[in-house]
């Protein structure tokens, strides 16, 4: 991935800010994408503003904007909008003309599905992105609760109470309260967070210096501090919290020093190190813990032995970098997110060609993700879209959801019925919630 270093990480705010698009989009005198102040004057006004521009379901299916965007009152209208966003969105690249996939070599899908419908949009949590190429910092617990970063803190969203609340803050000084072995005592100071894994009770961050804090959710502090490395480019680019076969707690952090590294949270050590020849972006592990998916700074991916880091298979197809990946629960489908606009669809049985490419529409998949039954997939692109199959019909059908600003990260509950999005703008950033469709509600027989 590339480095944090000169202007790379002005990136998104830069080149992709929704302002950027159309220089006379303004709302009573504020450019569209313009920064909020964020001083603790404006903080009782932010909430009133917050509030306000809450939208609801029910206020949806009357005609509000899904994200509050006031189209009637600006002097463009919101399909010339997208035309703009398309045409001029800027998509990164590590391998420049690495090309796109024609629409021939990549698979046919069907719009129009609809499997998870709009429920509230909320500007009360705003996430934040801190590098343009990770995007993890979503991750549902339940139907009804959420973990996100907003700038240095970690933060719950309730929507069921819809109250947040701080978890963690890494703004100063963080150390652990528990003494377990190789832990480091000292902890660390102004954590910049680069990736988020948060299940069941356990919240993993990791940081742009290869830090790795660790808190159970159902106690006070932080039980463990780890630093993966003292490489100059040592960003902890994802994190995978797993159960090991053995019943134990495990996670798994793919690193910039091209290293993957398990953990065992029992004994709070570490237990494996595999090395590859180039920078990892993501792993993921499959269901029952043999194989794992490694992608990064390689237009190959690889499958490899979980036990002893040998490659089983090269995946080859994309283009450019990949930085994301995911399991069908099935054990035999998983998919890989690429720079070069495609979410490759591969079968562990046959792996000579990847059973569908699915295109994006602006860019780089950052984020993918399975439901726990294994009906739909989710793939998130850097901005505005994020795509929802069905995996159950071989990925043919999708429904689409368009909205604008960057994406910080997707997480579908793990009961399935929630579908969680972070978007990050100066001035419309938000939380979207999706809820999963069904045949009959209550409320319909009411």
């Amino acid at each position: 991935m590339a480095q944090r270093q000169g202007d790379e990480m002005e990136y998104v705010a830069d080149d992709n800010e929704m302002a950027d698009a159309e220089d006379d989009i303004y709302f009573r005198g504020r450019v569209f994408g313009d920064s909020e102040s964020e001083s603790d004057d404006d903080d009782e006004y932010e909430s009133m503003e917050n509030r306000m521009t809450d939208t609801t379901a029910a206020e949806a299916r009357k005609g509000k904007d899904i994200q509050g965007i006031p189209w009637d009152r600006l002097s463009i209208s919101r399909e010339k909008y997208r035309q703009t966003r398309l045409e001029q969105y800027k998509n990164y690249e590590n391998i420049p003309q690495s090309g796109e996939l024609s629409e021939k070599e990549c698979s046919q899908t069907y719009k129009g599905g609809k499997y998870y419908d709009f429920w509230q949009n909320t500007r009360s949590v705003k996430s934040t992105i801190l590098h343009f190429q990770l995007r993890n910092l979503v991750w549902s617990t339940s139907k009804h609760d959420v973990y996100l970063v907003s700038s240095y803190s970690i933060m719950h969203w309730s929507s069921l109470s819809s109250k947040k609340s701080e978890i963690l803050n890494v703004s100063g000084h963080v150390a652990p309260c528990e003494k377990h072995p190789g832990s480091l005592l000292e902890g660390f100071t102004q954590t910049q967070i680069s990736t988020l894994a948060v299940r069941d009770n356990l919240l993993i961050a990791g940081g742009f210096q290869g830090e790795l804090i660790c808190k159970y959710l159902d106690r006070p502090g932080v039980s463990f501090c780890s630093r993966t490395t003292y490489d100059d480019n040592a960003i902890t680019n994802a994190v995978e919290i797993y159960e090991h076969p053995s019943g134990a707690v495990h996670f798994m952090a793919s690193n910039n020093d091209c290293g993957v590294r398990d953990f065992d949270m029992e004994k709070f050590q570490l237990s494996k190190h595999f090395s590859f020849s180039w920078p990892v972006n993501h792993t993921s592990l499959s269901p029952d813990a043999k194989l794992l998916v490694i992608v990064g700074d390689n237009p190959e991916g690889l499958l490899v032995d979980s036990q002893t880091g040998k490659t089983v298979k090269s995946l080859s197809g994309h283009l450019d970098y990949s930085f994301a990946s995911a399991w069908h629960p099935d054990g035999h489908i998983f998919a890989t997110g690429n720079q070069d606009k495609t979410c490759r669809v591969w079968d562990v049985r046959n792996l000579s060609k990847s059973v569908a490419v699915l295109k994006g529409n602006l860019g780089a998949i950052r984020s993918i993700r399975f439901t726990s039954d294994g009906r739909f997939m989710a793939m998130a692109e850097p901005a505005d879209f994020v795509h929802v199959y069905d995996a159950k019909s071989g990925f043919e059908k999708e429904q689409e959801i368009d909205f604008f600003g960057e994406i910080s990260g997707l997480s579908f509950s793990p009961d399935t019925e929630s579908l969680f999005i972070g978007v990050w703008d100066r001035t419309y950033g938000s939380l979207l919630q999706y809820n999963r469709r069904r045949n009959y509600k209550y409320l319909d027989c009411m």
